[in-house]
């Protein structure tokens, strides 16, 4: 995982997206229709939460998830 800091993974097994249509839902657990849609429509938010829906989208869009699984409650 060159280049992935193992913390910004975990977060995303335990952070909730704070608004809109999954509020309340496990970041990991976003589809990727849904992180689709921000890039559609002007791209993901600024700061720590774009960041973090960025890494969930690649990782969803890659094949990843079983990177998630060791970290996942």
């Amino acid at each position: 995982m060159d280049g992935i800091n193992p913390n910004i993974l975990k977060e995303i097994c335990e952070v909730r997206m704070p608004f809109g249509k999954y509020k309340e839902t496990i970041l990991a657990d976003l589809p990727i229709s849904y992180l689709e849609w921000f890039i559609r429509n002007g791209g993901f938010p600024k700061g720590k939460l774009g960041m973090q829906l960025s890494t969930i989208y690649e990782i969803k869009l890659n094949g990843l998830m079983d990177l998630l699984k060791p970290l996942r409650h």
